[in-house]
């Protein structure tokens, strides 16, 4: 073999090793911007979802107040349409996804209740509820106010 047919076979294979390398790099590129994409795609659809629940949460923030009132002329006023309307209106938010956080008797949790009042009583249970806390899909939207009872003799109020 001459030395310009072992030059043009170096040359031949500088070249392909350089042409494979690219094609490695461009190939490694595209991997990352594919999956660069596929999780701006995930964030976006957290984002909506986010947004979404903070939407349906706002809404039904706003009209727990309203129910609220409704429950006091519930409370005064005997009624069985307004009794029959309340009943549906739960319904139809239980299947939304809201749920009420039972207290009356149960022990104090901070993580749903805020504590309004300390009474004699039994000790760190709540003994009354002052306003109704709801859960909406598992996430708290309001806490319950309650009462708690306490039996040491130093009653602190809050």
């Amino acid at each position: 073999m001459t030395k310009t047919n072992k030059t043009k076979k170096a040359i031949s294979k500088t070249k392909d090793i350089a042409t494979k390398s690219t094609i490695q790099s461009l190939q490694d590129r595209l991997n990352r911007s594919l999956a660069d994409y596929a999780n701006l795609e995930k964030r976006i659809e957290n984002q909506r979802q986010l947004y979404a629940t903070l939407a349906v949460t706002s809404l039904f923030d706003k009209l727990l107040t309203v129910l609220d009132d409704f429950f006091v002329v519930q409370n005064n006023i005997k009624n069985q349409g307004l009794d029959m309307a309340l009943q549906k209106l739960s319904k139809f938010l239980a299947s939304e996804g809201l749920e009420e956080i039972e207290a009356v008797g149960c022990q104090f949790d901070p993580a749903t209740m805020d504590c309004v009042e300390v009474i004699r009583g039994k000790n760190n249970h709540v003994l009354a509820v002052r306003q109704k806390g709801y859960k909406l899909n598992g996430q708290i939207i309001r806490p319950v106010k309650v009462v708690v009872g306490q039996s040491n003799k130093k009653i602190q109020k809050s």
